[in-house]
């Protein structure tokens, strides 16, 4: 017989290891099934996370499975290729085949980031090619920083990355011209503006020393900043009726969501990176906090309204 819960989480971060930790704390069945590719894998620590700064990321989950289970929710390796709907149920069904039933889903696969294309780029994800200053800012500080401009979001981590060191360079790369503004803006910082695009990342010994630009001129920079393309994981949703939209800063895909994580299809929840592509880990365990805390008050709704029906005179009792 397939195995039912009443909630599956599907994603195990930082927003769904939270969710269901107030699931199965909340005396709820839950399993959690996990990809096991978190986003911040490359990173050495998590930062920002009160009590927890610097935590390896793989730590920080490993101690959140063990608090999943200590509370009775069920844990899988695997990735989710389908999810259907089957009467009152979903159909959530794993590489491996073997499906389970759920009354309620809540969605926490987070985002992929799809990188600039550009030769050494990805091996030095996370290290000293980056993205957010409030996860790297300080371990970059005062070094040579360049930020790789791709769009008109480019612009903004410049001015950002400049709170965190007084040598910041726009390589203008692929990004549209500047507009009198932005070029005022970061004169006024003091970031210069480098023309040409990037060609090629110089490593030396393991360590970023620079770039190339198409025209074979050096620029020597310790930090490389590029803006990736963020999009949800969540193809599998798509025959519920629930795709991937454009997020509305234009910075890629997420599935939309209530403030609660309650999305457009009874039953379904989402939290994290594949509804917020900005959430830090302390955002995305809350927002998985905040999105258990309405499934189970639904599921509640629920189980009253049937024990409602089955008291009044000739009701059916279960």
């Amino acid at each position: 017989m397939t195995e039912r819960y009443e909630v599956v989480v599907i994603g195990g971060g930082a927003a769904g290891l939270s969710g269901a930790l107030m699931l199965a704390r909340a005396r709820r069945s839950v399993l959690v099934i996990d990809g096991g590719s978190p986003r911040n894998a490359p990173a050495e620590g998590v930062h920002g996370l009160l009590a927890r700064d610097g935590m390896p990321p793989a730590e920080l989950l490993a101690r959140g499975r063990d608090e999943v289970r200590r509370y009775g929710g069920h844990l899988r390796d695997g990735q989710v290729e389908t999810v259907t709907r089957d009467g009152e149920d979903f159909v959530v069904v794993p590489a491996d085949g073997r499906p389970v039933r759920a009354a309620r889903l809540l969605v926490a696969t987070g985002l992929v980031d799809e990188l600039p294309e550009l030769p050494g780029l990805r091996e030095r994800w996370g290290r000293d090619v980056v993205h957010c200053p409030y996860c790297h800012g300080w371990e970059v500080r005062d070094r040579p920083v360049g930020v790789l401009a791709t769009g008109p979001l480019s612009v903004h981590q410049a001015l950002l990355f400049r709170q965190w060191s007084d040598d910041v360079l726009f390589l203008r790369h692929t990004a549209p011209p500047l507009t009198d503004e932005q070029a005022e803006q970061l004169a006024a910082r003091g970031v210069r503006v480098v023309e040409g695009e990037v060609a090629s990342l110089e490593v030396v010994a393991d360590r970023l020393v620079g770039v190339r630009l198409s025209d074979g001129r050096p620029v020597a920079r310790e930090v490389l900043v590029a803006a990736p393309r963020m999009v949800a994981r969540a193809g599998f949703l798509a025959a519920l009726g629930l795709p991937a939209v454009a997020h509305p800063s234009g910075a890629g895909e997420h599935v939309p969501a209530d403030p609660t994580g309650r999305t457009a299809v009874p039953g379904v929840w989402v939290a994290g990176n594949v509804t917020d592509p900005a959430a830090q880990v302390g955002a995305a365990a809350a927002a998985g906090a905040l999105a258990a805390a309405a499934i189970n008050g639904d599921l509640v709704a629920e189980e009253t309204r049937r024990a409602v029906e089955a008291a009044r005179p000739g009701g059916i009792h279960e």
